[in-house]
């Protein structure tokens, strides 16, 4: 029996779910929650905090409870305050310009850190480049709905 077999026919333990693949091992589970919970604090405080980016730690929570709970994962997805970054994010990909200029003023001051307080160039190098990347994937997403944009 193939291990493709096995799952079809235990899917219980194979660790998947019946449900949508949802993992059924009760330490994953619960790691996933709390690692969604963790990150749906993470964004509340960037609500509040300037400088403190919200919307990737959205993105971050949703994916964990998506793999773990559909009553968590509908209940962020909807949420009054979360949910329109969350929906825009799925639907657009936007990141509002806020979160933008936020997470590129976070990563900066992280690098500058990392920089002056690493002894090899190496790292602060690599470490850069890395988030140039990221700080250019952010840039070009867009900022409001296509379609919405003022003129």
């Amino acid at each position: 029996m193939t291990s493709s077999q096995f799952e079809q026919k235990n899917p219980e333990k194979s660790g998947l779910s019946v449900e949508k693949g949802l993992p059924t091992r009760p330490f994953l589970r619960i790691f996933l929650i709390c690692f969604g919970w963790l990150n749906v604090g993470f964004a509340a405080v960037g609500v509040v905090v300037p400088g403190i980016p919200t919307t990737i730690f959205l993105i971050i929570a949703l994916w964990a409870f998506s793999q773990s709970s559909k009553r968590l994962h509908s209940w962020l997805y909807n949420h009054r305050l979360f949910g329109t970054f969350l929906q825009n994010w799925k639907r657009y990909g936007v990141i509002p310009s806020r979160a933008k200029k936020s997470a590129i003023l976070v990563m900066l001051a992280s690098w500058l850190l990392l920089v002056f307080t690493s002894k090899s160039w190496i790292v602060g190098g690599g470490v850069g480049l890395v988030m140039l990347c990221v700080a250019t994937f952010i840039v070009t997403r867009p900022s409001v709905p296509f379609g919405k944009q003022s003129s």
